[in-house]
C-alpha cells in the first residue's frame, strides 16, 4: 500500500494558490502588516504615559497604556491614594519595553516624581488642598509623602490640639496645605491644621460672643504645663493660672487635674482681641479663711504641713488655703538667728501657737519656741551671779566673746575679761568658734535678756602679787616679743608682759634692740589698776654710770676737803711761830701744794 501513495513535496506545493483559494490573504502581506501596526501605541522607554487601572491585587496594579503588554506596578506606589479604583487613569513612568518576565516595567513613583515639584509650587501658589501619605516620625513632627517628595509636617501642625501620640497618625493618609517651599533646598512644609483653623475661627467667634465674666462652664483639661492648665471649652480654649486652681499651695497643676478630665470652671476674664480668656478653678468653692472656726483666738495651739521654706521662715498650711508664717526668731529661744532650714523642712506636721491673728488681712503668724518654757525665765535662779559653767563659743566681736551656756541663754565675755595679763587685740587670739569655754557669770540683765561674763575671773588676780615683785627701780629680764608705733612688748614672764618706750630700747652700742633679743629691763613705772607695767633698758647701763661718777666726784671731794683742812690748820701755826720757824713752815707748804697738784 505503501507504493501506490503520493508524495508531495514542498518544492512543488504553490503556497500562493493554497492561501487565495483559502480566501485568508486577499491583500499583500505588507498592507497587513502596517494595518496591524496602527492598532498599536508606540511607547518610547523614559517617558510618562497615562494609562488606566485594570485590577489591583494584593501587592500589584496592572496598569495598560495600550501597548499589547501590560505592564504590573507595586500597590506600595499607589498608598497616598486609598481611594484607587479600577478604571481610573494614572500617570506611569515606561522603564523598559519588557522585564525578565517579558512583560512592560512601569513605575508610578517615578511618573509623580518628575511632576512632583511643579505640582507641589502648584498647590501653594493656588492654596490647594492636597493629599499625601504619612510615612514616619522625625523629630518634631512627621515625614510625608507628597507627590512622591519627602515634605515635613511639624508636630505643632498635625491638629488644633497638642498631639501626645505622633505614632497613630503614621501609614495614614490625610489632605494638607502645601504652607512653605525653600527653593534652593527644595524642602516643603505642609499642614493639616490650616484646614481646620477657618472652621475653629468662625466657631470660637460665637463662642468668644457668649462668653460672660463669673460664667460657669464646663470643659475639658487639653493641656497642662507648669504655669497652668488649658481646657477646651468646645473650639475655645481657656487658661487656668496654676495660682487659680486651688486655695491652697500647688507645686504642679498636676496635682489637681488630669489629662482629658472633664472639669466646670468660672471665666475670671476674656480678651476678645487677643482671645484669650482666664478661667478659675478655686473660685467655685468659698475662701478657706471664711470657714475657718470663728473661736480660734491668739494662744491657741494648731497644726499643720509646712509647705514652703524661706531663710526667714517657713509657711504652714493649717487648712486648705490657711496659712501662718513661722519666723525663724519664732522657732527657738536662742538669741543668735540660724536658718529655718535646721528646724525642719516641706512636709513636716508641726505644732505651733497662734502668735497674731488678722482675719481681715488673711494673716497669721504662728511660733514653735513657746511650746517650751522661756529658759530666762528662772535665770536668776538658774544661774545666779558667780556661778561658774561651761558654754559654747558661738560668735566673735571687736569687743568680745558671744557664747552659749544652753539652748537661748546667750552671754558676753567681754574682751577685758579674757585675762588678766595678756593684751588680747581681738577674741580669736584666746579662742575660736565651736569650742567649750569656762566662764563665771558677773552681772544679770533679765529684762534685756543680758548676760555679763567673765573667763579670767575664775582665778584671782596675778597683779597684787605682781605688785611687790616689779617694784620700782627693780631691774628683770625679759624679751622684746613685738615692735609697736612707740616701743616695743617685753614679756617678763609666761603670764606678764610690759612695754618698753622706743628711746628705752636704744643698747649700750646705740643701736636699738630687735624682737627675739633678751636682754635686762628696769622697773620705770608699776599700775595695778591699768595692769601696765612701764620698762626701761637703756636706764641700766646709765644709772650705773651716773652712780660711779658720783662715787668718784664724792671721793674727789672728800680728798680736797681734807687738804683744804691741814691748809688751814698749817696757817693757824704759822701765825703763832716765829720768824725763824717761818722758812721751815715755807717748805713744808710747798710741799702740800705740789702734792695738791699732783691729785688734781
Amino acid at each position: 500500500m505503501e507504493e501506490n501513495k503520493t508524495v508531495v513535496t514542498n518544492e512543488n506545493f504553490d503556497w500562493n494558490a493554497f492561501e487565495n483559494d483559502l480566501g485568508v490573504y486577499s491583500q499583500p502581506k505588507e498592507e497587513i502588516a502596517a494595518a496591524y501596526d496602527k492598532t498599536l501605541s508606540n511607547v518610547a522607554v523614559g517617558e510618562v504615559v497615562e494609562g488606566t487601572v485594570m485590577s489591583i491585587g494584593k501587592r500589584e496594579v496592572v496598569v495598560n497604556i495600550g501597548y499589547k503588554s501590560e505592564g504590573v506596578i507595586p500597590v506600595s506606589e499607589f498608598r497616598y491614594n486609598p481611594e484607587l479604583a479600577v478604571g481610573e487613569k494614572v500617570e506611569v513612568y515606561v522603564e523598559s519595553a519588557e522585564d525578565k518576565n517579558g512583560q512592560l516595567s512601569l513605575s508610578h513613583k517615578k511618573a509623580r516624581q518628575l511632576k512632583s515639584w511643579d505640582r507641589v509650587n502648584e498647590a501653594l501658589a493656588n492654596d490647594e488642598i492636597i493629599k499625601g501619605y504619612i510615612k514616619c516620625r522625625t523629630k518634631g513632627g512627621m515625614i510625608v509623602d507628597v507627590f512622591g517628595i519627602e515634605a515635613f509636617l511639624p508636630g505643632s501642625q498635625i491638629d488644633v490640639k497638642p498631639i501626645r501620640d505622633y505614632d497613630v497618625y503614621v501609614d495614614k493618609t490625610m489632605e494638607f496645605k502645601v504652607v512653605k517651599i525653600n527653593q534652593e533646598f527644595r524642602n516643603v512644609v505642609v499642614s493639616h491644621k490650616a484646614l481646620i483653623e477657618a472652621e475653629l475661627e468662625a466657631q470660637k467667634q460665637i463662642i468668644m460672643s457668649k462668653l460672660e465674666k463669673g460664667q460657669i462652664l464646663e470643659g475639658t483639661v487639653k493641656n497642662i504645663t507648669s504655669y497652668g492648665v488649658f481646657v477646651d471649652l468646645g473650639g475655645v480654649d481657656g487658661l487656668i493660672h496654676i495660682t487659680d486652681l486651688s486655695w491652697g499651695r500647688v507645686n504642679h497643676p498636676e496635682e489637681i487635674v488630669k489629662l482629658d478630665e472633664k472639669i466646670r470652671v468660672v471665666i475670671l476674664d476674656f480678651d476678645d482681641q487677643k482671645k484669650r480668656i482666664a478661667l478659675g478653678l478655686k473660685q467655685l468653692t468659698p475662701h478657706p479663711w471664711e470657714a475657718l472656726d470663728p473661736d480660734l483666738k491668739v494662744g491657741d495651739k494648731v497644726r499643720g504641713r509646712v509647705v514652703v521654706m524661706a531663710d526667714y521662715g517657713a509657711f504652714v498650711e493649717i487648712a486648705p488655703g490657711v496659712e501662718g508664717l513661722i519666723h525663724v526668731s519664732e522657732m527657738s529661744w536662742s538669741q543668735h538667728l540660724r536658718s529655718a532650714q535646721e528646724f525642719m523642712k516641706v512636709g513636716d506636721e508641726v505644732e505651733a501657737v497662734i502668735l497674731t491673728l488678722d482675719r481681715a488681712e488673711r494673716k497669721m503668724s504662728l511660733g514653735i519656741k513657746q511650746l517650751t518654757t522661756d529658759p530666762w525665765a528662772d535665770i536668776e535662779q538658774k544661774y545666779p551671779v558667780g556661778t561658774r559653767c561651761v558654754a559654747k563659743v558661738r560668735n566673735f566681736t571687736n569687743f568680745g566673746v558671744f557664747v552659749e551656756i544652753e539652748e537661748g541663754i546667750d552671754g558676753l565675755v567681754h574682751i577685758s575679761d579674757l585675762s588678766w595679763t595678756k593684751k588680747v587685740k581681738h577674741p580669736g587670739e584666746f579662742t575660736q568658734i565651736g569650742a567649750d569655754l569656762e566662764v563665771v557669770v558677773l552681772e544679770i540683765d533679765k529684762e534685756n535678756r543680758r548676760l555679763s561674763l567673765g573667763h579670767k575671773q575664775l582665778e584671782e588676780n596675778p597683779w597684787n602679787e605682781f605688785e611687790g615683785q616689779f617694784s620700782i627701780d627693780s631691774i628683770h629680764e625679759g624679751t622684746v616679743t613685738e615692735l609697736v608705733d612707740k616701743g616695743a612688748i617685753v614679756s617678763l614672764t609666761d603670764s606678764i608682759e610690759g612695754f618698753c618706750p622706743m628711746k628705752h630700747l636704744v643698747k649700750e652700742d646705740g643701736t636699738t634692740a630687735k624682737v627675739g633679743e633678751k636682754l635686762p629691763f628696769k622697773v620705770l613705772e608699776f599700775s595695778k589698776a591699768t595692769k601696765r607695767i612701764t620698762l626701761s633698758h637703756s636706764r641700766t647701763f646709765e644709772d650705773a654710770k651716773r652712780a660711779e661718777y658720783a662715787a668718784e666726784k664724792a671721793e674727789k671731794k672728800a680728798a680736797a676737803d681734807a687738804n683744804k683742812s691741814v691748809v688751814k690748820k698749817i696757817n693757824a701755826s704759822v701765825e703763832k711761830t716765829t720768824l725763824g720757824d717761818i722758812a721751815g713752815l715755807a717748805e713744808l707748804k710747798a710741799q702740800m701744794a705740789a702734792k695738791e697738784e699732783e691729785e688734781k
